[in-house]
C-alpha cells in the first residue's frame, strides 16, 4: 500500500534558537533519512516521515494503485451482473 503524507509546520518557532533546535534535531535528520529511504526504493519521492515532528501537523492519505483498483472494479462489476441476473431469474419463475 503506497500514502500521501502531508506535513504542514503547525507552530513557528518562537524564538531564533527555538528554530536552530527544530532545523538540527527534527528537520535535517527527518531529510537525512527521507533521502536513505528513497535510494532504499522505500519511498518514491518528496515526504517526510510521519510523527516525527512534534509542530507539524500530518495528514496520512492512504492510496490504492491502479492495479488494485481495477480488481476491485472488476469483482463489483461481476458480483452486480450476477445479481441482476439471478432477480432476472426469480422474476421469470414467479
Amino acid at each position: 500500500m503506497e500514502y500521501l503524507v502531508e506535513m504542514t509546520l503547525a507552530a513557528l518557532p518562537k524564538t531564533p534558537e527555538e528554530g536552530i533546535i527544530l532545523m538540527e534535531i527534527y528537520i535535517l535528520p527527518t531529510l537525512a533519512l527521507a533521502k536513505k529511504l528513497k535510494q532504499e526504493n522505500k519511498i518514491i519521492s518528496g515526504g517526510l516521515m510521519v510523527g516525527i515532528w512534534s509542530r507539524m501537523q500530518t495528514t496520512v492519505i492512504p492510496l490504492t494503485s491502479f492495479e488494485s483498483r481495477e480488481i476491485i472494479v472488476k469483482q463489483l462489476l461481476e458480483t452486480t451482473k450476477k445479481r441482476i441476473a439471478e432477480a432476472k431469474t426469480q422474476q421469470q419463475n414467479q
